[in-house]
Order: structure tokens, then sequence, then C-alpha cells
């Protein structure tokens, strides 16, 4: 819940009658406090309201233990609300505030973090460590605090009977396709066919874990429940929602698509408009291919993965957005793997699964996989197009946005990829971060440089000289690298032969074309600086004057 000011200056002055306990902490934090210390007190503080089932812990600051409002300073400069990115590095499942609020009260500046209970499952920890409260301070987190929390992995959302459900709140023709693909799954034994066409609707949804012992789970609902059977899910609606916008970014139009969520995944499907796209992947042919702009397996894997790990005690919708040349999928609920490297990483294991039961259900009607390959997958097929991979976008506290592109972003991208089929997944995620202008380690960025695959001054990166001599693409080559020192050179000379004198600034434009693109205007500045401080030492030319008034010229022999 996030709070207007008054709402929030009630709830502070409510705090300071009950004052300290387990999820609540003062500090006066008059002029600054330690960043290490708001860490471990974010631990703590979420922990404990994971323990006592709460959804939201508090950090104030400018309140002193005797329960006087003195005001803080703490980064009254600025940089308040970077805290929030800040704090993610620091904490696992990229937990951070859910909210920093600036308030006045007696006139004093007040600072208060509200802070988000531990993920079920998963006791918080900062730098790697978990914490607890102890009277007015922090200290490691007791192991039966530990205990308590992992022991809650148990408790699956999706598993849940619904008491008063029945089958009669199931649609007729989501559970006649649930009994087809989970029939398509015995293919290897037909006996089992053969038996599965003699039971019972109820029975084969047993059989294939969607239900338990004929009564009615949140994950049957899901999947299989009539559009108005929702209201089980007070006043929640599981819910798919389309969005397509125009070329300028506003909404054309949109559609929701509820229960059946089985169903759902291809209507949504057949929404977006997979037209055809033409693009030349290798420079040994003057033919295109031509593919659609996203695989259907594709497409299908990210929305059925949305509804497998989608947090619904958030009761949020899943959303699907189309755009132009890319669709956008956005889910409720933190990124388990943490990070897209750790998903890639051969032989990976999720910690732990968000709603086990959906997820075992899905796998039976082959919406998913649960061997970990459906991030892979993705990327595979991506890859095999030679076309840009899907962007994570883990930034925003439980929510998880990916992005698929449909069309080439960078051409040496792409034929690098065509005439380099054993790069490893690995290395084409970093080629792609590069491509995107996003930044990559220092450690990695060696890596690529060593294998010629990347050239520029960090973190300007671009695509070497021997991908774009295997592309064709040597002038984007030369836009980026631009031409040798001792080409430059020439050109400071030929140019002041010409005009026999010549500012800096005259020079630099002659320069112009000849720098690299990727450059800042202050590092193309301090290069021509270089150059000339260069050409001076060779007695080449001189200077006279000073500062802006400065002049080159030629050295008469």
């Amino acid at each position: 819940m996030i709070y207007a000011d008054n709402q929030l200056k009630e709830k502070i002055l409510n705090l300071v009658v009950t004052f300290e306990n387990e999820v609540i902490e003062f500090k006066e934090a008059r002029s600054n406090y330690s960043f290490n210390d708001i860490g471990k007190y974010f631990s703590a503080l979420s922990n404990e309201a994971n323990l006592r089932g709460l959804q939201e812990a508090w950090l104030v600051f400018g309140i002193s233990d005797e329960k006087e409002i003195v005001g803080t300073e703490f980064r009254k400069q600025g940089g308040l609300h970077n805290l929030k990115k800040e704090i993610v590095n620091g904490t696992n499942e990229r937990l951070t505030f859910m909210e920093i609020y600036e308030l006045t009260m007696n006139k004093c500046r007040i600072i208060v973090f509200q802070i988000p209970p531990a993920i079920r499952g998963i006791p918080t920890t900062w730098q790697g460590a978990a914490y607890a409260r102890e009277h007015e301070s922090v200290s490691p987190l007791p192991m039966n605090k530990v205990d308590l929390i992992r022991s809650q992995i148990g408790a699956d959302w999706s598993k849940e009977i619904v008491k008063e459900a029945s089958i009669e709140d199931l649609d007729e023709e989501a559970i006649k396709r649930a009994r087809e693909l989970f029939s398509k799954r015995q293919k290897d034994r037909k006996k089992a066919q053969e038996i599965l066409k003699k039971l019972s609707d109820i029975e084969v949804l047993n059989k294939a874990g969607i239900t338990i012992k004929g009564e009615i789970t949140r994950t049957a609902l899901l999947l299989l429940g009539k559009s108005e059977s929702s209201y089980f899910f007070d006043g929640f609606i599981p819910r798919l929602t389309w969005t397509l916008y125009n070329a300028d970014n506003t909404v054309k139009t949109y559609e929701h698509f509820d229960m059946p969520l089985l169903l759902a995944v291809d209507e949504v499907y057949s929404r977006i408009r997979n037209v055809k796209y033409r693009y030349i992947a290798g420079q040994q042919t003057l033919f295109p291919d031509e593919v659609e702009q996203y695989e259907p397996e594709l497409i299908k894997e990210i929305i059925n993965n949305c509804i497998a790990h989608q947090d619904y005690r958030l009761r949020g919708k899943i959303n699907i957005e189309e755009f132009e040349d890319k669709l956008v999928f956005i889910n409720e609920g933190g990124f388990i793997p943490e990070t897209i490297e750790q998903a890639l990483e051969p032989g990976y294991k999720p910690p732990y699964y968000r709603n086990v039961f959906l997820c075992n259900a899905m796998v039976n009607l082959y919406m998913i996989d649960t061997n970990s390959m459906g991030i892979p997958m993705m990327y595979q097929i991506q890859r095999d197009k030679c076309f840009p991979l899907p962007t994570y976008d883990l930034e925003t506290l439980n929510r998880v946005k990916v992005t698929v592109f449909g069309k080439i972003i960078d051409k040496n991208y792409t034929q690098l990829l065509y005439s380099n089929g054993d790069l490893d997944i690995q290395t084409v995620f970093l080629l792609d971060k590069v491509q995107k202008k996003e930044t990559i380690s220092k450690e990695n960025f060696r890596i690529l440089k060593r294998q010629g695959l990347i050239e520029g001054r960090y973190p300007n990166l671009f695509v070497s000289f021997k991908v774009a001599d295997i592309v064709g693409q040597k002038a984007d080559y030369i836009r980026n690298k631009g031409l040798d020192d001792d080409i430059c050179k020439q050109l400071i000379v030929k140019a002041l032969e010409s005009m026999g004198e010549a500012s800096k600034h005259e020079l630099m434009d002659v320069l112009d074309k000849a720098l690299p693109e990727v450059l800042s205007e202050n590092q193309k500045s301090k290069k021509v600086s270089n150059l000339l401080q260069i050409l001076k030492n060779e007695k080449i030319i001189a200077i006279k004057g000073k500062n802006r008034f400065a002049k080159w010229y030629l050295v008469q022999e």
C-alpha cells in the first residue's frame, strides 16, 4: 500500500504512541546514517514482518529514543530516492524499499522507509547475512526464525482447496482441452491413454494434478475455471490483458482475457500481429530471409511462464503490450533466479518454485517445462534467428518485465551470429548487451576484447573490425573506431597548409568525420589536444597566443 501524506502522518503518530516493536525502528539520524546499518535494519525488519504475517515494516529517521520529533538532514541535498537502487545491490531476491517518504512534522523533516516482508520461505539477507531485531538493535537471524521462514515453502498458494467450488464451476471446453493435453502426455503409454478415455472428468483432473481427491484447487480455477468463477478469488480477477500501441506509443486498443487461462493463452496469441519480416542474415547472399517477427513457441512459452510464476497474492494481472517492433510482457512477483546470468548457467536449478502445484499441473498439460530450460530455450530461439535476445527488466520491486524484439537492431550483431554458429549462449548474451548499448562488466569486456569480438574504450563499446570484415560493415567500423592517428595528423598539417593558422576548435571541425563517433565531445577534444601536442613535440607545428585566442601554425623549415 502506498500512503498519502496525511495518512502517513497519522500512522507515524500511532507508531510513536506504540513506539518500537520488532517491525518499527526510530532513529534520530540528525545529520547522516551508515548505509550498511540501513541494509542491516532492512533485512531485520523485513524478516520480522514476514514472521508476523504483516505486509510492511518501518524505519523512521528524525525521531529520537524519547519519542521526540527532532528532524533529520539525511541526504537532504539529494540522492534520497537513489537508495531504492542502492539497496538492491546488497539484498537477495532484489528486494528494496516499497516506498521512501519525505514528510514535514512539527516543522521538522522526517524520512519514512516502507520495507516489504521477506518472500515466503526465503529470509531477507544483507550482504549475504540475514538479520533479526533484538531490542533496539539488530543481530544475526536465529536458527529458529530461519527455520520458521524456510518452512513457509510448503505453503503453496496454488495448491489450496477452494471449499465452496465444484466441477460445475469449471469450463467444459477447458476440461476437454485439458483431457486432450494430458492424454498427449501419455503418448508413449497407449494403455494409459485407453484408460484415460474411460475415466470421468474429475478422475482425469485428479491424475493430472489439477484437483485433489475430487476437490477444486486454486490451480483448477485458474486454468479451467469459468470466467464468472472469479468471485472465488475475493474481488481479484486472474487476467491477461493485451494492449496494442500506435507508433507514437498511444493506446490503439486493448482486450482482457479472464479464466480459463488454459484457453486464454491461444486467444491472446491470436491477437498479436505476427507479420513477416525480411532481412539478410549473411553477407554471402543477396536474397533475404523471410520469417515471422515472433516465433509462436517463444510467445506462448513466455505467456505460460507468466501464468506459472505470477505471485497471485499481489492481486495483479499479466500484461502483454504490443508495439510496432517489439512485445513487452509484465507479470507480478520477484524474479526467482535473481539474475539472467544465473538462469543461463548450465545445470542451473532455482532455489524454489513459487507455485509448485500450478507448475506441475502446467507441465502435465504441456504448457511449461520444469527443468529450468524455459529461459535458455527462448534465448536459443532468438539466437537461431540472429535476432536480439529477450531483455529482462528487473528494476521494479516484485515485477518482471520481458521485451522481445521483432526486428534486428544491429546488422553487425546479426551477421556475426550467422557466421559464427559455435558461439555459446553466454557470449551471445554479452554481445547482445553491447548491441543494445547496455554496460557490461570490465571483466566481460576484457573477455570479449581478447576474442576480438568488440572494440572501443570502456564503456563505449562497438562491434570489432574482425566482425565488421566478416559482414562487410567496414563503414560502420570506421565511424566507430575513427581513422588512424597518423592520418588525423596528416589532416591537421594539410589544414594548416591551406589555412595558415587555426584554433583548436577550427581543427576539431576539420577532424569531425575522422574521429570515432562513439566518443563524447569532451573525449574528442582531448584526443585532438593529444594529436596537437604530438605534432608540437615533433616540431612540425607550434602555437601562439593563449586560451581561446591560441592559434596553431606550421613550423617553417
